[in-house]
């Protein structure tokens, strides 16, 4: 695996618990009391508005770009940059419903429930695709390339680590 690759799993692997989160909380409506929906709809909300998204937009920015310069074509990423659409227009919808307050009518929990479920099997198959198709590529085209260091910039691990080297430079100069 390469760090590109590595880098890349790392992210993912922080985001996945709370995608299985939205099937969990479909799949549990009924039986929720209704102030625990609304309190699981603003966590939802919350990771798919300040986590969710803003790795999508970094992947439109850097990933995306690397594809499909590798694959010669512009367009080449066009269905994942479509399900970034998607993802944020049922996010919409989402915070409308949520903005709706409780109690939630039976045709509210319906639709909810659908769109819970939708955003999980869109977030599934979107990683699925990036993780089986895109990364091989990554690998074996991109070692030592600019886009490698973007995209390893996005890391945690990356993050963590230039925040620790930002806090000594600081405290040498003190």
């Amino acid at each position: 695996m390469s760090n590109i690759t590595e880098a890349l799993r790392e992210e993912h692997q922080t985001l996945l618990p709370h995608m299985d989160d939205l099937r969990v909380i479909a799949d549990r409506l009924d039986e929720m009391p209704r102030h625990e929906v609304c309190r699981s709809l603003d966590g939802v909300y919350q990771f798919l508005t300040f986590r969710l998204l803003p790795h999508a937009a970094a992947e439109e920015d850097t990933l995306y770009p690397a594809v499909a310069k590798i694959l010669g074509s512009p367009r080449a990423t066009a269905t994942m940059s479509r399900d970034h659409v998607e993802l944020s227009r049922l996010t919409e919808q989402l915070g409308w419903l949520r903005s709706q307050g409780t109690p939630l009518d039976p045709e509210q929990v319906k639709n909810l429930r659908r769109l819970l479920y939708g955003l999980h099997t869109l977030l599934k198959v979107h990683f699925a695709k990036e993780e089986e198709i895109y990364w091989p590529l990554l690998a074996s085209r991109l070692r030592g390339s600019k886009a490698n260091r973007k995209i390893r910039q996005r890391s945690p691990q990356h993050r963590r680590h230039a925040s620790a080297k930002a806090r000594r430079s600081s405290s040498r100069l003190r």
